[in-house]
């Protein structure tokens, strides 16, 4: 009793504890699911199991809504009150949080297997979750007296889309309207998960690149920002609209700005420190998928054919999303447990390995004769990697700091 006692306390000493096991859980599980359903869909493995709802769109949840939020919620309790000085989250109100997110996708995956009632009680839970994680942290960003809160401004915003992503997912299940569910869809990717990667990745890279590197400039530029998140809300809203001829538009010059971030922020220098590494690394993919983007589409409008399939997607998803939320949460898991900030050789070898997981799920749209197997493929290096690393850093969660701290 004492030791669940004791697990229970540190899990709540600190908001990324809960939120980043629940995400390293979900990475694993998510997948698995996916895995399984695929190998029966495909013949591989068993037989064709039937869901409750579409496994497809039930695949776009989890991942977009059901996993990527458990850590961005974790990373930005933390970060809120230290980028604007302002109060620290409450515990009572990050647990709540999590326990709701974390119930309503247990019901979710239950609900599948099931009936669609459990699915859309599941998500309920999630928004009201939500609801509290946007309340305490609009709480944080109105009433801090900091000047400079334009990074925690389109973070803000973007949770709000992210909220409207999941309750028009919720509505799609009570009312199977498309353009709802398109919606969902679009949102969650491009008003949601890539304004908030970008925007942290803009604060925090040159950040952590001039604290361990000699001479670094640190180069910032807010109007490329501005740019880049004006490209994604159309480039969003495109594809929402299913004007996907247009979207090269903006794709080429959101892989451009993004290149050269790239280049500015030191990408070659950054592997001397693998810790910083890591996030460099993750932050190239995004380039590689907008520079994806761009070539569909503009081959889309010059020969009707979509050539990369659903390419672009998984290089933005896996490559940036994925591999930068490893990258993140290895370094703020290192840095709040007491460890010294570095990375380990086992750590950056799972990372290197992650990567062959996008590059396995981009060949499978590139080379199509052997796209199942490829699928498969790269859900195994997907659990093969993740899992191994939530093994590692799981425990850390619901123990104490090394250095005998609070937090």
């Amino acid at each position: 009793m004492n030791k669940l006692l004791a697990i229970r306390e540190h899990l709540s000493a600190a908001p990324h504890r809960s939120f980043f096991l629940a995400g390293a859980l979900q990475g694993v599980l998510t997948v698995l699911w996916w895995v399984f359903d695929l190998t029966g869909r495909y013949g591989i493995a068993g037989s064709m199991t039937h869901w409750s709802i579409a496994p497809t769109w039930a695949h776009a949840f989890l991942m977009v809504y059901g996993f990527f939020p458990f850590f961005i919620f974790g990373f930005l309790f933390t970060t809120y009150p230290n980028w604007m000085n302002g109060d620290k989250v409450k515990p009572r109100e990050y647990v709540t949080t999590c326990a709701l997110m974390a119930t309503g996708v247990a019901l979710f995956y239950v609900g599948v297997l099931t009936h669609k009632a459990i699915i859309i009680a599941g998500i309920e839970l999630m928004l009201i979750g939500w609801s509290i994680a946007v309340y305490v942290l609009f709480r944080i960003l109105l009433t801090t007296p900091a000047e400079d809160k334009r990074h925690a401004r389109v973070t803000s915003i973007a949770l709000l889309m992210g909220w409207l992503g999941v309750a028009a997912y919720l509505l799609w299940l009570v009312t199977e309207n498309q353009v709802v569910l398109n919606f969902a869809r679009h949102a969650g990717i491009w008003f949601f998960l890539l304004p908030i990667v970008l925007t942290v990745s803009h604060r925090m890279i040159p950040f952590f690149s001039s604290r361990v590197l000699a001479n670094y400039e640190m180069v910032r530029p807010y109007w490329m920002l501005w740019l880049m998140l004006a490209c994604i809300a159309a480039h969003g809203s495109l594809q929402w609209l299913e004007l996907s001829t247009y979207l090269w538009i903006v794709d080429f010059p959101l892989a451009g700005c993004a290149i050269y971030l790239s280049y500015r922020w030191g990408f070659l220098r950054s592997f001397s420190v693998s810790l910083l590494a890591v996030l460099h690394f993750s932050f190239a993919w995004l380039g590689v998928s907008m520079l994806l983007y761009g070539v569909q589409s503009l081959t889309y409008m010059l020969s009707g054919n979509m050539i990369l399939g659903l390419a672009p997607l998984h290089a933005l998803g896996i490559g940036f999303f994925a591999s930068m939320i490893l990258a993140m949460a290895s370094r703020v898991t290192i840095g709040h447990s007491g460890r010294p900030l570095e990375l380990d050789r086992l750590t950056w070898v799972l990372f290197l390995g992650f990567q062959t997981t996008a590059v396995l799920r981009i060949l499978a749209d590139i080379v199509p004769t052997i796209a199942p197997m490829l699928y498969v493929a790269a859900g195994l290096v997907w659990l093969t990697c993740f899992g191994l690393w939530a093994a590692k850093y799981a425990p850390v969660y619901w123990r104490q700091r090394v250095d005998g701290k609070p937090g």
